[in-house]
């Protein structure tokens, strides 16, 4: 983590009273913004908030004790990737060199976020990739893709089917991605495609693709 940095969760200090999308206001637990390392070079980002997430406040693999759901199985990813502690709580993650969030900030669990809600979000996910400048993103999931590809590749949304993208490279305006099935929905062989096409990114010269120092 940055040396400069204080606190994992919101680390910049985004509105956690936020009411702009007021239909999501009433069924959520918390705002979720962003988790991690502001020096991050691995972006992830998902669709909206687990039940895991609205609870403990961290995106994508905060999980409770009792629950085995899409955020357990990212984080077994990214322990098997060196990038997250194993003995760390589930409900604050030790990570490294990772920074996780989502296109929406709030949970309605009888629904998928809409488009508006989305787009209501995304000045929130424009400043964290902004802020961070990451080298990689990490869509999670159909809608993530969906919106990071259109934003941040010239290749059009239905050129960018899942699963069949799911652990290639692509190379974006400024940043790669690389994306990947939701993990709950992920068969072993998909995971074990992915964790070995991101380990090869891990080990080659991914920064040399903005010519950016060795932090």
């Amino acid at each position: 983590m940055d040396a400069n940095q204080q606190t994992r969760a919101n680390p910049y200090g985004m509105d956690e009273a936020c009411r702009n999308c007021p239909e999501l206001c009433e069924p959520r637990t918390q705002v979720v913004h962003g988790y991690g390392d502001v020096g991050a070079d691995f972006l992830f980002v998902g669709e909206r908030p687990s039940s895991a997430a609205d609870a403990t406040g961290v995106p994508l693999i905060g999980s409770t004790a009792d629950e085995d759901d899409d955020s357990s199985g990212l984080r077994r990813l990214l322990e098997r990737l060196g990038l997250c502690d194993a003995t760390s709580p589930p409900d604050r993650p030790v990570v490294e060199n990772v920074y996780l969030t989502n296109l929406t900030r709030c949970r309605d669990p009888a629904r998928p976020p809409i488009d508006a809600e989305i787009a209501t979000c995304e000045p929130y996910l424009n400043a964290e990739i902004r802020m961070i400048n990451p080298e990689i993103l990490i869509p999670i999931g159909e809608r993530a893709l969906a919106e990071i590809g259109t934003e941040y590749t010239t290749t059009p949304a239905d050129e960018l089917p899942l699963p069949e993208v799911h652990a290639t490279t692509i190379r974006g305006r400024g940043f790669e991605l690389v994306p990947m099935v939701e993990p709950g929905e992920q068969t072993d062989e998909q995971t074990q495609t992915w964790l070995e096409h991101f380990v090869d990114l891990m080990a080659s010269d991914y920064r040399q693709t903005k010519g950016r120092r060795e932090r």
